[in-house]
């Protein structure tokens, strides 16, 4: 090939890369592309569900370059729009000031907007703040509460904290036959809780494990009905 064509051909790739997403981001799939390309022109009607998954695309550099401002801009028009999740994700960004200036104070107003409609992450997040004196005020009772919240809706996490509170009774009453059924309804999915099950074991009478085991059944009755409700 002359030296003529040579430079014509560069100069053609270079302007194709710069603008194919898939040239400009090594390691990005066509499907990501694509998926970024839907969701944008959805995102920019209006539909809030578009606009959060815009705002994981930026944040993840997911069909597109990683842009954590761009990102949280996406989150806050679903969130604003009353999307939960981006209600949580926003409440993230400000709570590790990642794409926004930090201000705990402004994640909590995020995190309560998404715990109330039912996000789960959220209600973890409220109760850890609340519990630890992050952003808001510490009230162990009203962590216990958001927890609640979250074990109600099969959060292993919120089972695990459960169990730690009911045991320590710092946010509830002391209770180790509640904590027994807490850390039995993790336990299938968390070596922590069986290894803190086997312990506790150790210092129940047989009669309180048996009222362990009764509580682990009705927990779970609960927790069906809860969600079969909503």
């Amino acid at each position: 090939m002359n030296p003529t064509a040579l430079h014509w051909l560069v100069a053609v790739l270079l302007s194709f890369s710069s603008m194919s997403p898939v040239a400009a981001q090594a390691g990005m799939t066509r499907e990501e592309v694509m998926a970024f390309e839907s969701h944008k022109a959805k995102a920019e009607k209006g539909d809030p569900e578009a606009q959060h998954q815009l705002g994981i695309s930026y944040g993840n550099g997911k069909g597109v370059a990683t842009d954590d401002v761009i990102a949280v801009s996406w989150y806050r028009k679903a969130a604003e729009q009353g999307h939960r999740d981006a209600q949580h994700f926003l409440g993230r960004r400000y709570m590790t000031g990642k794409g926004v200036e930090m201000d705990k104070a402004e994640a909590i107003v995020w995190f309560k907007k998404a715990a109330e409609k039912g996000n789960t992450s959220a209600q973890l997040d409220l109760g850890h703040c609340l519990f630890n004196g992050v952003g808001i005020g510490k009230d162990a009772i009203q962590a216990a509460y958001w927890w609640h919240k979250a074990a109600d809706q099969g959060s292993v996490g919120a089972y695990i904290i459960l169990a730690m509170r009911y045991e320590d009774g710092v946010g509830v009453p002391k209770n180790e036959v509640e904590a027994y059924a807490y850390w039995n309804l993790a336990g299938a999915n968390s070596r922590i809780s069986r290894d803190n099950l086997a312990e506790l074991e150790k210092r129940l009478s047989r009669d309180e494990v048996a009222a362990g085991q009764k509580r682990t059944k009705e927990l779970q009755k609960e927790i069906v009905a809860k969600k079969a409700g909503k």
